[in-house]
């Protein structure tokens, strides 16, 4: 089984670009980030013809989080268990396809909105800390895929690409992810490729793609039983240089888990 994660920033400016991957890397599941439309905007028919069925969770202009999906699937949760009620950030889809959860996340950023902002994202991830953790007790085979605006280590920033003081960077954002990993769930790009940069993210300014000044924030982290499955993984770069990109790429996880045989190996960083 293949499935992606890609932050498309505005799908509406976008979906040429989602439909002619789509067509190419052929992907069973793509959870979609930050389409920035409600969901009756969302262009359904584009990935209807490809055979495409979708489910998303829109907000008007900003945030927004879909899933596109060749199998079937039962969505349990279109907000991150735990949250407020009236908290209308769209940041959180749940799905379920043969016997495997799906989540896709867009983590706030928490450069925003002063500490408060930076205290909403924490308070965020220690929710999703809890969602993973619940679907561990129950031995769910699960993955959280998505953009999840942590740059982990020193190795999954280019030098002098943030601030020391930037909320991807601060020391809080870093203990929720490692609480994350702590719990059990395994990178999926990094246990492959250690070794590189692996970066998902170059920002439209000061020439960061020129000049590779790039972030690791997009991830896929599996359930202890889905690691045992994992056969390939990587970001596809070759995006970013595609007129018109998002500056973020997708990235793209294969799994022993009735893989079908038309699917080729997600290309190597």
């Amino acid at each position: 089984m293949r499935i992606a994660s890609w932050n498309v920033n505005s799908i509406r400016v976008r979906q040429t670009h989602v439909k002619a991957w789509l067509e190419r890397v052929r992907p069973d599941i793509v959870v979609l980030q930050e389409i920035k439309c409600e969901a009756q905007a969302f262009p359904r028919g584009v990935f209807e013809e490809l055979g495409y069925k979708s489910e998303v969770v829109g907000q008007k202009a900003y945030n927004g989080v879909a899933a596109l999906s060749h199998r079937d699937i039962t969505i349990h949760h279109r907000a991150l268990p735990g949250l407020a009620p009236d908290d209308t950030q769209a940041r959180y889809i749940e799905v379920e396809t043969e016997g495997l959860t799906v989540i896709g996340i867009y983590l706030p950023n928490g450069n925003s909105g002063g500490e408060a902002g930076f205290q909403y994202k924490i308070a965020w991830m220690d929710l999703l800390c809890e969602r993973a953790e619940a679907l561990m007790r129950e031995e769910r085979n699960f993955l959280i895929t998505g953009d999840f605006n942590v740059c982990p280590t020193e190795f999954d920033y280019a030098a002098g690409a943030l601030p020391p003081t930037d909320a991807l960077l601060r020391p809080e954002s870093r203990a929720r992810y490692r609480r994350l990993i702590y719990a059990g769930l395994t990178d999926a790009v990094r246990t492959l490729h250690p070794d590189a940069p692996a970066y998902t993210f170059w920002d439209y300014q000061a020439g960061c793609w020129e000049r590779d000044r790039g972030l690791r924030i997009d991830f896929s982290l599996l359930s202890p039983r889905l690691a045992e499955k994992l056969v390939a993984a990587a970001p596809d770069r070759a995006e970013r240089g595609e007129a018109q990109p998002s500056d973020h790429v997708p990235v793209v996880v294969d799994l022993d888990w009735a893989r079908p045989a038309e699917a080729r190996p997600a290309e190597a960083v």
